[in-house]
């Protein structure tokens, strides 16, 4: 099956032709661990891991590679302020070493929590200190890096084709911009940072020396020799959350196409947001942030969220409420509880689905189609629902299918569900209105209320709860 993935660089789907036939080198951008991750950062997580088990399903051998970025990503992607782990270490009172470790294993608890499966390479930049700085003065004897007072930096105007992937429009708007530069020493405006020496006087706890000088990395040089080192000077697929186009990605190619003259990614996949209603996109500068603990705390289950990220393509911004995380629970449960009777009605036969059947295949026509894991969980629905297949088959699908999903499907369910013909009914309705058929969305309603179920709409979902007898 041609699989088919939205190219960022291109702006359109595009057919994915590998560097090796039948093999997928994936590098995906880490947590900088001066802090917890919130629940907007792990949906790209969740939606890379679905990418990543999708390529598996549809028979690519995967390695993929992911940084901890533990130094060098400062306040601002724009090389200005402080370190982020120096502001950590300096809030909590810990070494910016102890800093690193708490919330590096703290991001793995959370990420784990969530069913997404570890990289095949782990690497801290901390660990890749001499392939920066071998990949910089690479950058140096070919003329794109030159030395000012604070570090070593990027001549952006020595390549054409800066800011491809962000666009003309956004080069244009920094140079536009940039009347009062915060570096007034920097050649223009969109240099960067390939290593920042330490301020005279300055105590910092993560400083190497190179021959530029004692300092540390850029954040943007890490992830180039990191990719490199393990998978080449071209890897297939370059993931990463949207906020990372304009500044991080568009400075990883620039750098790694500068030193090596070759393509750094053939495609580039971009996570959206998760939004909050009028507050918009979940920071962690703005506070108050929801961690996977937090819904922990609340009596979620991870995967719950998990279910929920998986009801918008990941190209889609997705706004996050309460009530549509309840319904995701809800849904998850009456999913759980549908496996668990076909197990039953199995009465000890083996799971037998056919990955030829027709189901299967709609299934994997939907991973195929841009990972579009909304199509795929209306073809897991489809094949409960199906008058055609014998329990032990819908059990062996459900089992298949989920080796994408992660949801546990076979894990007893904890909550109150809905029998499989009426839960079939509330997600053909929550399809219903998804595409907009408003008039079968009313009448799959008045159908659901006349059987006990009482479907809430709100502007930010809708969930489902029983009459009460």
């Amino acid at each position: 099956m041609e699989l088919q993935l939205y190219n960022t660089l291109g702006r359109k789907k595009e057919k994915f032709v590998p560097l090796k036939a039948g093999e997928a080198g994936v590098y995906t951008c880490g947590p900088t661990v001066y802090n917890y991750a919130h629940i907007g950062n792990m949906r790209t997580y969740i939606c890379e891991d679905a990418l990543v088990r999708s390529l598996a399903a549809l028979g690519y051998g995967v390695k993929r590679v992911m940084n901890i970025t533990d130094v060098g990503h400062l306040v601002s992607d724009a090389d200005e302020g402080e370190d982020k782990m120096e502001v950590g270490a300096r809030r909590e009172g810990k070494s910016a070493w102890d800093i690193a470790k708490f919330y590096t294993e703290a991001f793995f608890r959370d990420y784990k929590a969530l069913n997404c499966r570890m990289p095949d390479m782990l690497c801290p930049a901390t660990d890749y200190i001499d392939e920066m700085i071998a990949l910089v003065a690479a950058l140096e004897k070919k003329g794109f890096a030159y030395r000012i007072g604070d570090g070593v930096y990027f001549e952006t105007a020595k390549l054409p084709d800066y800011g491809k992937l962000a666009g003309k429009s956004h080069v244009e708007g920094i140079r536009e911009g940039a009347r009062v530069e915060a570096n007034a020493e920097k050649r223009g405006p969109a240099d960067f940072a390939l290593w920042k020496f330490s301020a005279p006087g300055e105590k910092r706890q993560m400083e190497w020396d190179s021959p530029w000088g004692r300092g540390f990395p850029g954040w943007h040089i890490e992830c180039s020799a990191m990719a490199m080192k393990h998978l080449g000077e071209t890897i297939d697929i370059h993931c990463g959350g949207e906020d990372h186009v304009a500044v991080h990605h568009t400075n990883e190619i620039a750098q790694s196409e500068a030193a090596t003259g070759k393509p750094f990614a053939r495609h580039w996949l971009h996570m959206r947001f998760l939004v909050m209603g009028d507050l918009g996109k979940m920071s962690k500068s703005a506070g108050g942030f929801l961690t996977v603990e937090t819904l922990k705390e609340k009596g979620y289950d991870p995967l719950a969220y998990r279910y929920f990220c998986f009801s918008a393509h990941y190209r889609k911004q997705l706004e996050f409420t309460w009530e549509t995380l309840d319904s995701a629970a809800k849904t998850l449960a009456s999913l759980r509880g549908l496996t668990a009777k076909f197990a039953s009605e199995a009465a000890g036969r083996p799971p037998a689905g056919d990955r030829n059947s027709p189901y299967y295949v709609k299934f994997s026509g939907a991973l195929a189609d841009d990972i579009n894991m909304p199509q795929a969980l209306a073809a897991l629905w489809e094949m409960l629902r199906a008058r055609d297949l014998k329990p032990e088959e819908k059990l062996g699908l459900a089992l298949a299918m989920d080796e994408v999903l992660g949801l546990d499907v076979a894990r007893a369910p904890a909550e109150e569900t809905l029998p499989p013909e009426l839960m079939a009914l509330v997600e053909e309705r929550r399809l219903a209105r998804q595409n907009k058929d408003f008039k079968k969305s009313d009448e799959l309603r008045k159908a659901l209320l006349e059987k006990g179920v009482v479907v809430e709409d709100t502007p930010r979902g809708a969930g489902w709860k029983l009459l009460k007898k």
